[in-house]
């Protein structure tokens, strides 16, 4: 079922970029619907025509703009989407906390630059997901989704002792602790990625959690190697 639900939003923004391509061509050349381009099923001969690719094994349909558009369908943020973009926020910072001390405590050359990719990578991030919230109507600055925690952190987050532990380590000791504790918190982004791809509605966050899922899935397998 969420397989032939995230086929069907690949095929929606496929509509929305064919539809977006199309009509910049006509334009472009000055040309209009009445220039011998198929009209759509829908009949509509005033803008351009959208191929829109269909299923495996089914033929592709010619539809209009307007089609395309309904196509898409309704893409809202849930509560899902809007929890996602709050807790990872505060999940990524957690993670520059942790690699702002690698370049004075690490000893290991390789952990350091990995150290860097993860921040260079998750502070971008961060500004995408504040602004998100910021454009769908979220508080940017409200950490943790709203959600009374307590005993259970989110997934992956490292306790106040294990920092304290971090920002006490020095050397190899630092590289050992810092890796397992970074392939843990990239294991718990993963977990919420993959909640928020079955429990989510907007297209914006599902693409912002394969990102993450893709990035931190190959990180962790690098940081495995690196133990």
């Amino acid at each position: 079922m969420l397989n032939s639900h995230r086929s069907a939003r690949a095929r929606a923004r496929l509509l929305a970029v064919a539809a977006g391509a199309v009509a910049a061509v006509l334009v472009l050349g000055g040309c209009d619907a009445s220039d011998g381009k198929p009209e759509g099923k829908s009949g509509a001969g005033n803008g351009p025509s959208v191929i829109a690719p269909g299923k495996p094994g089914e033929a592709a349909r010619t539809l209009s703009p307007e089609d395309a558009a309904k196509e898409l369908g309704d893409d809202s943020p849930n509560s899902a989407d809007l929890d996602y973009a709050h807790m990872m926020i505060e999940h990524h910072r957690q993670a520059l906390t942790m690699t702002e001390l690698a370049p004075k405590r690490a000893e290991s050359t390789k952990v350091k630059r990995l150290a860097e990719r993860i921040a260079a990578a998750q502070r971008p991030e961060i500004d995408a997901m504040k602004g998100w919230l910021k454009h769908n109507g979220g508080d940017e600055d409200k950490a943790g989704g709203g959600h009374d925690h307590g005993d259970a952190p989110m997934p992956g987050m490292a306790t106040e002792a294990q920092l304290k532990n971090l920002r006490a380590a020095d050397g190899k000791a630092f590289d050992e602790l810092f890796l397992k504790l970074m392939i843990t918190h990239h294991d718990g982004a993963v977990t919420m990625a993959t909640q928020v791809l079955s429990e989510g509605n907007n297209v914006q966050v599902e693409e912002m959690a394969n990102d993450v899922i893709a990035q931190q899935t190959s990180e962790i397998n690098r940081m495995r190697e690196m133990e």
